[in-house]
């Protein structure tokens, strides 16, 4: 076995980001579709099916919130304003080198700025339903159908059934390594720490070559398990981190404000719920029967907040919380989140019927509440090293 050096590997995810900018630049020379996207329900088949790539945009940093808010309200979420920020100011890369961005109707702060986005650079925005009925389950296969349609017509390729295949076990694998990784987490003394695996889940969006990322993927699982077995045969340690199930939204421009923290107070992120990790990693395409609805019912099956009712996102926290020995709940929410922000009751109560200790932390990506958010993690961490 390929025996990596660990820290290395996690070192080259978390700065994958930057270091895929000249990347894409190369692609976009050869002449590859470059398309942006911003949400987990962006079906990235497709693009993989007509050869190109699919990157994820810039929108976690306030670096250019000011510049977004000269024509956004200010009191809008902050993914919003840093997506629209980064892509008016030409700060983020990814976004000048696509060619097309597409877009979805997650909230309406969201397809609202699209509309202002549409101003400067080709969008195409897919139609979201708001609930996972037969009737809307037809709506979204036409969205499907009609997205892959917009990437024939602009890009000048067909998708084939054989590559629309060939795209989806390509996906399918990726999602499969990122799982296996994901679910070493279950472990009593797992060898991965919660800002390790948030950097290979995040790190693994700029990774562009699929096939050699499930590859890499795959060295660094049997990696792992081999330092797991070490554990297990002898090396076990003696104390217990709190295990920490994160929810809510998505924790990009807010991870270094909160994940590192629960880990110097002896906490443990055992579990992302949210886009950053299960919604996105979770459930494969399936194979069998009519592709394009396979596709679509992966997708619309993701329990984001913008569902009502949320069934699939209570069953999932409730299966997370039971397969990961989960002993406390933390919920991140961003301002004016309004979705995420009302069902926090039903995570609570969640949280209530299994016995758990909750914590719901509204935070931005300014570090004016660094502090606030420190003193609130401790508090919730000493709760179980009391």
């Amino acid at each position: 076995m390929n025996n990596l050096n660990l820290p290395e590997v996690f070192e080259t995810f978390s700065e994958q980001r930057k270091n895929s900018f000249i990347k894409v630049r190369e692609y976009r020379d050869k002449g590859t579709p470059i398309v942006g996207a911003y949400c987990t329900y962006f079906p990235k088949e497709l693009v993989t099916a007509i050869g190109g790539v699919a990157v994820s945009l810039c929108a976690t940093s306030d670096e250019t919130i000011g510049s977004a808010e000269e024509e956004l309200p200010k009191n809008l979420c902050p993914l919003i304003k840093s997506s629209y920020g980064f892509a008016k100011t030409d700060k983020c890369p990814y976004f000048y080198f696509s060619d097309l961005v597409v877009g979805e109707t997650t909230c309406d702060g969201k397809k609202k700025m699209y509309e202002y986005m549409r101003r400067f650079k080709d969008v195409h925005v897919m139609q979201l339903p708001q609930n996972q009925e037969e009737e809307s389950f037809k709506l979204w296969v036409s969205e499907i159908k009609k997205m892959a349609a917009r990437l024939e017509d602009k890009f000048r390729v067909k998708i084939t059934e054989d590559r629309l295949i060939s795209a989806i076990k390509l996906e399918n694998a990726v999602r499969e390594e990122l799982m296996e990784i994901s679910e070493l987490m279950k472990e009593d003394s797992p060898v991965l720490t919660g800002t390790e695996l948030f950097n290979i889940l995040k790190g693994s969006e700029y990774r562009f070559d699929k096939e050699e990322l499930v590859e890499e993927l795959k060295r660094i699982k049997e990696n792992l398990i081999e330092q797991s077995r070490v554990i297990t045969d002898g090396l076990k340690s003696s104390s217990r981190p709190m295990r920490i199930l994160l929810t809510g939204c998505p924790i990009g421009g807010v991870f270094d404000k909160v994940v590192p923290v629960i880990e110097s107070n002896g906490g443990l992120v055992v579990a992302y719920e949210n886009c950053n990790g299960m919604k996105n990693i979770a459930n494969p395409v399936l194979l069998e029967g009519d592709l394009y609805e396979n596709i679509a019912r992966r997708y619309l099956d993701i329990g984001c907040s913008v569902m009502s009712p949320n069934k699939n996102r209570m069953d999932s926290i409730d299966s997370l919380i039971e397969e990961y020995k989960v002993d406390g709940i933390m919920e991140i929410l961003l301002p004016m989140c309004h979705t995420y922000s009302v069902e926090s009751g039903f995570i609570r109560a969640a949280a209530k019927n299994h016995k758990l200790p909750f914590i719901s932390i509204t935070t931005d990506y300014s570090s004016a509440d660094s502090e606030q958010v420190k003193l609130r993690i401790s508090a919730f961490t000493e709760i179980f090293n009391g």
